[in-house]
């Protein structure tokens, strides 16, 4: 018999750009205890590689990602099932998939069909989001008997603000790609979609390695207000001020040419 597929699939597309591929179509990329530990050693992995500058995420098949895999809640012992101990297994479980937040290079979700759910919050995790026209979004939480989790309550807002995160998390209705555009939910809806992701992916991996780290962090800043962003950015600025990289660009824009970034 042959052995199972990896539940996920890391790969080089392009220097400096990773991808990482849900590939479990078979549940339509739920969030299995098997999809989450292989999820957890990709994303250690990239994050330990100091040669990524971008990173994608997509789903094998026809979905991207349904959501968390609540099946594990019938096999349980009922005493097991209490609030505290919930509780415990949640964290962890919302910090494996919330990972692109806190990975120091961007991350871009190549949204290849339907996301449901903890699928969305994964989605709005990563710091760009592409979709195939026949992608829809749908958090339907509460139909479920179910408060929202991974941070639905506030990613949701921050993407899209409050007046549609409320319209989002209440009626659980699908949020289909064009709408999802107008909406802000996503930045582009093409039909081949991995590709147009794997092209950002490139465009950024070709930017200052430095430089695009520390934005990512200020975008993180920025969150506190102005005087935080301009607080940080007095220092970040300079910092970059003093690396060879910034005299490669100048020096690439003066002759003409595309700059090559050695991160130093």
């Amino acid at each position: 018999m042959a052995p199972p597929p990896e539940a996920v699939v890391l790969t080089e597309p392009a220097p400096g750009v990773r991808l990482i591929t849900l590939n479990r179509p078979d549940v339509r990329n739920a969030m299995t205890a098997d999809m989450t530990t292989a999820w957890d050693q990709a994303i250690n992995a990239v994050a330990a590689d100091r040669q990524v500058r971008a990173l994608v995420v997509t789903g094998a098949g026809s979905s991207f990602c349904s959501g968390a895999d609540l099946s594990w809640l019938d096999q349980t012992a009922a005493e097991d099932v209490t609030t505290d101990r919930l509780r415990d297994r949640m964290l962890p479980f919302y910090r494996s998939w919330l990972a692109p937040r806190e990975l120091p290079f961007p991350v871009i979700a190549a949204v290849n069909g339907p996301v449901v759910g903890a699928g969305v919050c994964l989605a709005l995790a990563c710091d760009i989001r592409i979709s195939s026209p026949e992608a829809h979004f749908s958090t339907p939480f509460i139909f479920l008997g179910t408060h929202g989790g991974m941070g639905a309550t506030w990613l949701l807002p921050e993407a899209i603000g409050v007046p549609r995160a409320r319209e989002m998390l209440y009626t659980g209705r699908q949020v289909f790609a064009d709408e999802a555009l107008a909406w802000g939910l996503v930045s582009d809806v093409t039909e081949d979609v991995l590709t147009q992701a794997l092209e950002v992916a490139r465009r950024i991996a070709s930017a200052g390695p430095i430089a695009l780290r520390l934005t990512k962090v200020g975008l993180s800043q920025a969150a506190a207000g102005l005087e935080a962003a301009i607080q940080w950015e007095a220092l970040a600025q300079p910092v970059t001020m003093t690396t060879a990289d910034l005299h490669e660009g100048v020096e690439a824009v003066r002759t003409n040419r595309a700059p090559v970034f050695q991160g130093h």
